[in-house]
Order: C-alpha cells, then sequence, then structure tokens
C-alpha cells in the first residue's frame, strides 16, 4: 500500500523578499520522512488572498495532506484563516473555543486580550484546532488542509502533535555514500542501478573541496534492507568501501 502523500504551502512575502528565511519547509520534509507520509510538492506564495486560494484548492485536491505555514499571527496582512475559509467556501469568525485559549493565556502573561490579538481566534466554520503549546494561538485543520503558524518553534511544536494523529505507512529509510570522483565518471554507474532498482530513488549531490571534486549519493526507500543492498552495490561499482 503506497504512503499517504501531502504539500506544503509556505506563505508571506516576508520569504519571498528573501527577509526571512524559511526553516519550516526542511523540518516538515523530515518528520514527514519519519511518519511514512511523502512529501511531493511545495510552494511558495506571498500574501496574495487569490494565489493563497488557488494554490490550496489546487494542492488540497492534488494530494491526501497540505500543510500550510505562515500567516495567521494579528497583523493585517496575516490572511491564511480568511483565504482558507474561501478556498472552501465556508464562513469565518472569532470561536469561542479559541477565544477562551487566547483568553487564559493572556490572563496568565498580565497582557489585554484586544483586538489585534483577537484576530487569531478568527477560525473557519468545522475547522478543528491545533494545539500551540507555545505561544497559545492555535492552528487549525479543516478537511485535508492543515494549517501552522510560520515562526519556525510554534510551527514544529504544532506539528509534533499533529502528525501522530495522521496515517501514515512505512517511514522511509536513507543511506548517503560519499564518492570523491566527479558526477561525469560515476553518472553511468549510478543510472544503472537506479534503474534496476525502480522502488528507490538515488539523489546525486556533487561537492568541491581542496580541489577536488566528489558527491553524496544519498539512496532512498521504504525497504532498509534494499536501500542497504543498493549501497554496497554502488561502492563495489565503484571501488568503494560502503
Amino acid at each position: 500500500m503506497p504512503n499517504p502523500t501531502a504539500a506544503m504551502l509556505v506563505i508571506g512575502d516576508e520569504i519571498l523578499s528573501g527577509r526571512t528565511r524559511d526553516a519550516n519547509m526542511h523540518h516538515l520534509a523530515g518528520e514527514l520522512a519519519k511518519a511514512g507520509i511523502d512529501l511531493k510538492e511545495v510552494r511558495f506564495v506571498g500574501d496574495d488572498p487569490d494565489v493563497i486560494v488557488g494554490a490550496v484548492n489546487a494542492l488540497r485536491r492534488a494530494f491526501d495532506h497540505l500543510f500550510t505555514s505562515g500567516g495567521i499571527g494579528p497583523t493585517h496582512d496575516d490572511i491564511t484563516a480568511d483565504c482558507i475559509a474561501a478556498a472552501f467556501g465556508l464562513p469565518i469568525g472569532v470561536r469561542d473555543d479559541a477565544r477562551a485559549i487566547l483568553q487564559a493565556h493572556y490572563d496568565r502573561e498580565g497582557i489585554e486580550l484586544n483586538e489585534a490579538r483577537l484576530r487569531m481566534a478568527r477560525i473557519p466554520e468545522g475547522a478543528a484546532l491545533i494545539d500551540n503549546p507555545v505561544s497559545a494561538a492555535p492552528g487549525f485543520t479543516l478537511g485535508n488542509v492543515h494549517v501552522m503558524a510560520g515562526v519556525p518553534t510554534i510551527f514544529a511544536a504544532m506539528a509534533a502533535g499533529l502528525l501522530p494523529t495522521l496515517r501514515g505507512g512505512a517511514p522511509v529509510v536513507s543511506r548517503s555514500v560519499r564518492v570523491e570522483l566527479a558526477e561525469g565518471d560515476i553518472a553511468g554507474p549510478l543510472g544503472v542501478l537506479a534503474q534496476s532498482n525502480p522502488d528507490l530513488s538515488f539523489g546525486s549531490y556533487p561537492f568541491q573541496r581542496d580541489g577536488k571534486y566528489g558527491a553524496n549519493i544519498v539512496i532512498r526507500g521504504q525497504d532498509g534492507a534494499a536501500v542497504e543492498a543498493a549501497a554496497e552495490e554502488l561502492a563495489d561499482r565503484l571501488g568503494l568501501t560502503a
């Protein structure tokens, strides 16, 4: 049975401008691999409602899960929740349970729950809340779309609580083989190996160090024994020690 599939939508002008470096995609990819959910596509979009809605609808229909990052804070440009509601054709408003979570959090901190902060309690109708143990403001799941914060520590905490609730498959196993040969010298044997192992993926990631060329060959698959056998065969073909 194939693993469930996933896509990720990273939202925010600050990402596309280069002002903020995205860390959430890297984190999510690793966690999904452990959970046996195959990340198939990642898109980066700015704070444009039409673009966000279009991307959400395309990705949620193409994959088993869609994870979003960013745009659920208290400022005017945090428009993700509204865009998710629009994508599903659902109303959105302040939810009592989300408001209660925020009220309790800000009461403990001695901070006013003002109108700006209350924006983070606006949840599309029918969505289930995603716990935020870092700063309280919840994410939410609507259908197969999981909406999470852009701040990396909060995103990671939300993902840690969410992923165990999703059906996974076989975790992906990977093995890296360092080869101190130029890619042109290993392309032939690597291509033959990839062709004879269609259930595995082979990636070649070149490097140059101290004037020498090389590559890290990464072999990935759900069958750990097959991955190890392919690594040994590659080393044998290239005269290396796996």
